[in-house]
């Protein structure tokens, strides 16, 4: 069968190529550039726990070593704290990274895996659509025919892809502005992320007061400046005079001493492309949404994107159309997007209205803040992953279902379990191989070799059960699970998300939720695929 056609070399594309090979599904990676990425240290990420994980997972290496993890956070206005979080076990730290540094990483992993090919110096022109398949045509110095099984579009905001399956990308341009700087220092608050609203030395209005202090490895900060509504040039004398403000407002009065690495500006838009499936083609990453304000990360969606679409992709590619699974990625990830920009939208007129909503309602600059911190903490309507609860593959209800605090179409939690072979591991490293997981809640086997306790009480008719099931899985046993009673079954997709929760060893309950999952037809009439 062809390979996968990825259009786009940014760390969505290459990361689902990378989520590709490790199921064994070959793709070539379209590059209209020279296969380099520019070093800009102002243009950083930010990861939520799992998706640092997944680039883990997928690049082989530890990216935590080349990004860096907050060590707090806080929230300020004018001189008072609203909030202060220190980052611990029950908290966990978002991963603050480089783009460039993480695409050089996903660069690095592609270089080694046989089943890649990066096509540099090949920018699209056409795509042409068939029963059993996908032509694209690129040009440049390279420039030739390529024939794919599928193609995604991970071509950024202005994507190609989009534009030539004539799909609408309705929203809103320039939703807000901010000056950004990256250098070199130290602050009052090492390793900690601030945000300061109406900081005391701005006294030019609140849309001029805001500023965010994010730290990165070496040193290194991103500074955001929050920048009133209009198109007024920014210039490098201001940019560095807010540098010099801002930091001088943090230290005491003086300036420290700063090296001034990059600036730039960053416009934020809200969009959303009608459809993220036509026949085979996907849209996946910028191409397929715009989100950013107040703190959401659209590269964390993005991956999210990649994580969600590969194991369908994988599916079919090996065992053949699966239409009903293929259509739910735009179902389930075009749903949480939607959620994302809809929960920012209703939120940023309260946030940047000025004083009228704070001088009628007591404590809401504080409830302000708390929205903002949620925001930028991946927390909340405004950040926390999105759940696939009215997914077209989760399974009607059983009578044996199990209540867990992970609730149906969530991502799990990141447990240690045992591994088939005996060892111990997390959860989050047995995802993404093409395989359901199974995960038994088993207090006390955690003390035993699994020889001694595979053979014994319900282990028998429950290996039994996950040898039976329609697709590969991989039998896991864990000594706890938030919320899980003892004999608890879990039912886990390849991307992490709970497909259902089982009181016991329920084969017929197990088999027809796996079924599911898969995309297999229900009571309920489907759309065609390809259909928005």
């Amino acid at each position: 069968m062809d390979p996968v056609i990825i259009v786009g070399a940014g760390p969505v594309g290459l990361t689902l190529a990378l989520a590709l090979a490790r199921q064994e599904v070959p793709s070539v990676v379209l590059d209209e550039g020279p296969g380099k990425d520019e070093q800009r240290p102002a243009r950083t990420v930010v990861l939520r726990e799992d998706t640092a994980a997944l680039m883990e997972r997928l690049a082989g290496i530890p990216i935590a070593e080349a990004g860096f993890r907050w060590a707090g956070w806080r929230s300020m206005r004018r001189k008072q704290v609203m909030q202060q979080i220190t980052f611990g076990d029950d908290e966990p730290a978002p991963l603050h990274i480089a783009q460039h540094v993480l695409t050089a990483a996903l660069r690095d992993a592609i270089a080694g895996e046989r089943l890649i090919k990066v096509a540099v110096e090949n920018r699209l022109d056409s795509i042409e659509q068939e029963k059993a398949g996908v032509t694209a045509h690129t040009r440049g110095p390279k420039g030739t025919w390529w024939r794919g099984s599928y193609l995604i579009g991970c071509d950024g905001p202005r994507s190609t892809v989009r534009k030539l399956q004539d799909i609408r990308f309705a929203g809103r341009t320039a939703v807000e502005r901010h000056a950004v700087a990256a250098l070199r220092t130290e602050l009052p608050w090492p390793g900690e992320a601030l945000l300061h609203r109406m900081p005391p030395w701005r006294t030019s209005g609140p849309s001029a007061g805001e500023v965010t202090g994010r730290p990165l490895a070496d040193g290194m900060w991103r500074l955001d400046w929050l920048l009133p509504p209009g198109k007024d040039l920014v210039t490098p004398d201001l940019l560095v005079a807010r540098v010099r403000e801002t930091l001088a407002g943090w230290s005491g009065g003086s300036t420290p001493p700063y090296e001034l690495l990059d600036t730039g500006v960053h416009i934020v838009h809200h969009r959303l492309a009608r459809r993220w499936r036509v026949g085979r083609v996907f849209l996946a990453g910028d191409a397929a949404h715009l989100l950013g304000a107040l703190g959401a990360q659209g590269l964390d969606e993005g991956l999210r994107d990649a994580d969600n679409l590969a194991w369908k992709l994988a599916l079919a590619w090996h065992h053949g159309p699966h239409e009903a699974l293929l259509d739910s990625y735009q179902v389930e990830r075009r749903a949480v997007v939607a959620a994302r920009l809809r929960a920012a939208d209703q939120s940023l007129p309260l946030l940047r209205a000025g004083g009228g909503l704070r001088s009628v309602v007591p404590g809401s600059a504080r409830g302000h803040d708390a929205l903002l911190t949620d925001g930028h903490l991946g927390r909340g309507p405004l950040g926390a992953p999105g759940a696939y609860a009215d997914s077209p593959l989760t399974p009607p209800r059983a009578e044996s279902a199990a209540e867990v605090a992970t609730e149906v179409g969530a991502p799990v939690v990141d447990v240690r379990v045992t591994a088939e072979d005996g060892s111990f591991v997390q959860l989050r490293d047995r995802l993404g191989r093409d395989v359901l997981l199974v995960l038994l809640i088993a207090p006390g086997t955690g003390v035993w070799e699994r020889k001694h306790w595979m053979t014994a009480g319900i282990m028998p008719r429950l290996a039994a059960a996950v040898t039976a099931l329609p697709h590969p899985a991989e039998l896991l046993v864990a000594e706890a699970y938030p919320g899980a009673a003892a004999h608890t079954v879990l039912l886990i997709r390849p991307d992490g998300h709970l497909v259902t929760a089982l009181s016991g060893v329920r084969p017929a309950d197990l088999y027809e939720a796996a079924e599911a999952t898969l995309g297999k037809p229900r009571a309920t009439a489907e759309a065609p695929a390809g259909t928005s």
